[in-house]
């Protein structure tokens, strides 16, 4: 990642980002939440803004950011509609996994059309008895030849419906011990690359129904028979390594979480700090009335460590190696700030703040999706206090 981007550069992006938000995203966001429509016109905004590029490298076309920058864009436009941040985010963390890991020809064959949209996608890890253990998995890969025959179900997968490729987590050797061993990276389309005629042997399942997170498609795949190519789509070009793979493309997935869960947080106070002083309640605004304010000094406070330590995870990561406490400690904290947040806002707002004509009801029922997304909270504390025993060692 080229984390030198002017400063020049970084505000021309956030106000092309923030005009955006303002014309087409803030008139539209509530309506298509509501009713759990695929927002088409603001993807192929995203595409004009190069969102779907935005961490693959300008050799392949893409926009090169920095994570420093990402996580400003993600929060900026999660301050308005969490859902499109999925969007893009699930598709770059797919690209991540090529760009990292993937060899020459596959870089070079996958990321131009990863970068311009042409082929949009996400990970697939979850199954329906997988979720944060990964090492359960039971989607298989067997070698036929020159290619992967694929048999397995996939569940909760970003842009399975609207999307048009897979970077899928396989069994190839599923007696394998340790488990991970045996596991390895698939590029799995939908659709021939070339021709964009369906391909046979993969479908999707039912579109699942959510709580919150609405307008992007969380849904399933179903491989019966489905046939690969080894070359193409064998990341890395060896067998065994979809372990590492998958986690490595988990860091930005949990810095993006946390910067989504910033984005939820900063509006929920915004519009909370705006109702308390219009709001009145024995004679004044109540924003005057102390219990308020324990809850606004709280909210604030929280809200900008929550941002500070995203801050510190994407730096980070444009410092490359390993970051699992870092993005771990962001996913974690900044993931229960939004719940904690957007909860006291609610409360804040009363009878108001459940109504479905304000915000506040769409940020209590995205903000914990935050603890749950790209692994569990409970998982994240494992992490960081592995990571800071072994980073401190007696």
């Amino acid at each position: 990642m080229d984390a030198r981007i002017s400063e020049a550069d970084e505000r021309a992006i956030l106000d092309a980002i923030d005009k955006w938000i303002e014309k087409k995203v803030a008139p539209v966001a509530m309506q298509l939440e509501h009713d759990d429509e695929w927002p088409a016109d603001l993807v192929d905004d995203m595409v004009e803004l190069g969102l779907f590029g935005a961490l693959i490298e300008p050799e392949y076309g893409g926009l090169g950011l920095s994570a420093s920058t990402y996580v400003r864009i993600v929060t900026r436009i999660a301050e308005e509609w969490m859902s499109l941040t999925g969007i893009f985010n699930s598709h770059l963390m797919m690209a991540l996994v090529v760009q990292k890991f993937g060899t020459p020809k596959q870089r070079d064959y996958w990321l131009p059309k990863f970068a311009s949209a042409e082929l949009r996608g996400g990970l697939g890890l979850t199954e329906p008895d997988a979720g944060t253990d990964l090492q359960a998995i039971r989607t298989v890969a067997r070698r036929d030849g020159d290619d992967y025959v694929v048999n397995g179900t996939k569940t909760w997968i970003s842009n399975a419906i609207q999307g048009h490729v897979c970077c899928l987590l396989v069994k190839t050797d599923p007696d394998a011990q340790p488990r991970h061993k045996g596991m390895s990276m698939l590029i799995t389309p939908k659709i021939n690359p070339e021709t964009r005629a369906p391909l046979p042997g993969i479908s999707n399942g039912r579109k699942l129904e959510k709580l919150g997170y609405k307008g992007i498609d969380s849904g399933e795949f179903i491989f019966e028979d489905y046939r690969c190519s080894a070359e193409l789509s064998l990341v890395g070009g060896e067998e065994g390594k979809g372990f590492v793979m998958a986690t490595g493309g988990l860091e930005i997935g949990r810095i993006n979480v946390a910067a989504r869960s910033v984005g939820i947080a900063k509006r929920a106070l915004k519009e909370s700090v705006k109702y308390a002083q219009t709001r009145r309640t024995m004679g004044k605004p109540i924003a005057e009335h102390q219990a308020i304010q324990l809850k606004l000094g709280d909210m604030a406070a929280r809200t900008r460590a929550a941002e500070l330590l995203v801050e510190d995870a994407a730096r980070a990561f444009d410092a490359g190696g390993r970051i699992d406490m870092e993005a771990g400690m962001a996913k974690y904290f900044a993931s229960e700030t939004a719940v904690e947040v957007a909860t006291e806002a609610m409360r804040i707002h009363g009878g108001y703040g459940y109504s479905k004509e304000y915000v506040i009801e769409r940020l209590y029922r995205d903000a914990p999706l935050m603890c749950i997304g790209e692994g569990t909270n409970e998982m994240q504390r494992i992490i960081i206090a592995r990571q800071l025993v072994a980073r401190n060692p007696a």
